[in-house]
């Protein structure tokens, strides 16, 4: 009988560590709880934007026709391609600041500003597709900037960083996608 008795103090012991463990320290990197919620909320609505404009690249790379075939489906693979890895760095600086990123069509299509386009029964004229694209680069840079404003008051260096890396891809996007089409 005695043995049972030792035997049981060390689970006693374990579950006494077990209960007084600590839990994750909360997030102090510097910035207030609100400013990061409001910059964290901004980056999903980029993110959002992102992710659409991602998806609508890719869907006219799949899509082109014509006589610029060549040209833009291997530009808009370059561009898609592209997206595809900065919509990685900007749900991680979400995570970074204590948020959850949206990752789900539903929340995109509710935060994003770039409407959505039907499925293409027959191909677009591929000079529709680019002024869809430049439209879609230039709602992006319009988020942008106003979660950049969003991140400079908060003094958010790294989201800053972030979005004009963002804002000096997107704004050449733009041009050279406009470019076509003069």
């Amino acid at each position: 009988m005695a043995k049972a008795k030792s035997s049981s103090k060390p689970e006693a012991g374990k579950k006494k560590l077990a209960a007084s463990a600590p839990s994750a320290p909360g997030i102090d990197i510097g910035i207030k709880d609100a400013d990061r919620k409001k910059v964290a909320d901004g980056l999903s609505r980029f993110l959002a934007d992102a992710y659409t404009l991602y998806l609508k690249t890719h869907n006219f790379h799949w899509n082109v026709t014509g006589s610029m075939f060549n040209s833009l489906h291997t530009m808009f693979e370059t561009q898609y391609t592209e997206q595809w890895t900065a919509l990685d760095e900007i749900a991680e600086r979400i995570r970074a600041l204590g948020f959850n990123a949206p990752g789900s069509y539903r929340e995109f299509v509710a935060l994003t500003s770039i409407a959505e386009e039907p499925g293409l029964t027959d191909s677009a004229d591929w000079r529709e597709m680019v002024r869809q694209l430049v439209q879609g680069n230039e709602a992006v840079c319009r988020t942008a900037r106003r979660v950049l404003e969003q991140a400079e008051k908060a003094g958010d260096a790294p989201s800053e960083d972030l979005l004009t890396q963002r804002l000096q891809t997107h704004e050449k996007y733009a041009w050279m996608l406009r470019s076509l089409l003069q």
